[in-house]
């Protein structure tokens, strides 16, 4: 399983990377662990400037504006 946490106040963008995460995992039948991280000094523990950002078993793999369909199945294939 994979423990994802999408990093942001809050705002749609964040949503909707949250919901595209989600609509995708699902797709590919993959388990994920999602979490929204709203906190700023969370968020920043991870030294992410702009969000929505995206961490992957701890590492950020994405930073600001909202991930496509295809980035998002190949984090989750890898």
């Amino acid at each position: 399983m994979k423990h994802i946490k999408v990093l942001g106040s809050g705002c749609a963008n964040c949503k909707r990377t949250l919901a595209l995460i989600e609509e995708a995992a699902k797709a590919k039948g993959i388990e994920v662990a999602l979490e929204k991280v709203e906190d700023i000094a969370g968020i920043m523990s991870y030294g992410v400037m702009s969000t929505p950002g995206v961490v992957i078993d701890g590492a950020v793999v994405h930073a600001g504006g909202v991930p496509d369909r295809q980035k998002i199945e190949a984090w989750l294939s890898a």
